[in-house]
């Protein structure tokens, strides 16, 4: 088995505040604050640049975070995510909701790259903290706008009092010359409460992939949680060697046969961004989630499961919201991946699997 935002009408009333220089923050943004401010009046939506703060990167395949604090004195909720960036600087970047950010620095480290510089090393989340993936963006993705009443809660009455950005800089030619980097995404947010609370699931596997060969990285979680989530959006990441990622909902029906309903399927070398669900039936508990990635190693090596371009990854996220009450506990679905994990193992408890190379996946 698997494991298991705005600014009001006054100037000085910020939505989220900078987790080490507030007034630098606001000196640096007030004329975009002006500019997309929120009338708490009317309901209307604010949006917010969450930025790196203009970074000039040294090390390949760096990750580096910087966060910044939510306004604690407001629920704040996110409805929308503008990229403010290209393919040809960030190799991909994820926004954390988190109880506490890893370090109190203003940027920091976040990746395993860390262990072979000099540079302190810190994960996005403290580790003790509160920790989820709201929003991810690879290969020049476009924006995001949920569904109608449908958002991300964040500040006062949401466990997650800080965002921080992740972004990987898988090549640093660009910036022998200096030159810096403002690579994040807008944020549009409201002050309207939501009764439909959006949550990200994030399932993904470990395990490596032989040399000139093709491999089916699985992974699989139960939903054991009495909630109904309502799938509305996915997104597929790999590196190169990526050929196909699918997800899929299972469920058994009245005689016991599990039924597998697709959820998205995508080459994830197209724009990763994130598409519609093909299914939007809800999702509930004693229900399973499943997810294969298709990586074609055409490497002399063993390629491994890893953060570089030199490895592979094999992650599906999955957007849905929950109609009452919160979302999910569980976060995050991983498995072992090959050789040791496969949907086929008689300890899954999948069966009925479908022919899916036969369906084009």
């Amino acid at each position: 088995m698997a494991r298991k935002m705005g600014i009001s009408a006054a100037l000085w009333y910020i939505l989220l505040v900078n987790l080490i220089s507030v007034y630098g923050l606001v000196d640096q943004g007030q004329g975009v604050y002006r500019k997309n401010s929120y009338d708490s009046a009317t309901g209307s939506t604010g949006s917010f640049p969450f930025l790196m703060p203009m970074v000039s990167p040294k090390t390949p395949d760096l990750y580096l975070c910087t966060p910044i604090k939510v306004d604690p004195t407001t629920t704040y909720y996110i409805v929308g995510f503008n990229p403010n960036a290209t393919m040809n600087t960030a190799h991909h970047m994820l926004l954390y909701g988190c109880g506490e950010p890893g370090t109190t620095k203003s940027t920091w480290n976040c990746g395993e790259m860390a262990q072979a510089t000099a540079e302190e090393k810190a994960s996005p989340c403290g580790p003790r903290s509160h920790s989820q993936i709201l929003y991810a963006w690879a290969r020049d993705a476009q924006k995001v706008i949920l569904p109608a009443g449908v958002g991300f809660k964040v500040g006062k009455d949401s466990p997650t009092k800080y965002l921080v950005l992740q972004v990987h800089y898988a090549h640093i030619d660009r910036f022998k010359d200096g030159s810096t980097d403002d690579s994040g995404v807008f944020l549009d947010y409201t002050e309207k409460p939501l009764q439909k609370l959006a949550g990200t699931l994030l399932l993904g596997t470990d395990g490596i992939i032989p040399a000139l060969q093709t491999e089916h990285m699985e992974s699989a979680c139960e939903i054991t949680e009495n909630k109904v989530l309502i799938p509305f959006a996915y997104r597929v990441h790999t590196h190169e060697m990526g050929k196909v990622v699918a997800g899929y909902r299972v469920r058994s029906n009245s005689e016991g046969i599990q039924e597998w309903v697709q959820l998205g399927k995508r080459d994830p070398l197209t724009p990763q961004m994130f598409y519609n669900v093909t299914n939007t039936e809800p999702i509930m508990s004693g229900d399973q989630l499943a997810i294969r990635c298709t990586i074609k190693n055409t490497r002399h090596r063993i390629t491994e499961i890893g953060p570089t371009n030199e490895d592979e990854m094999c992650n599906f996220y999955l957007m849905y919201y929950v109609e009452h009450g919160d979302t999910l506990d569980m976060k995050y679905c991983f498995s072992q991946g090959p050789p040791y994990y496969y949907w086929s193992n008689p300890d899954t408890g999948l069966h009925n699997i479908p022919n899916i190379e036969a369906s084009t996946l």
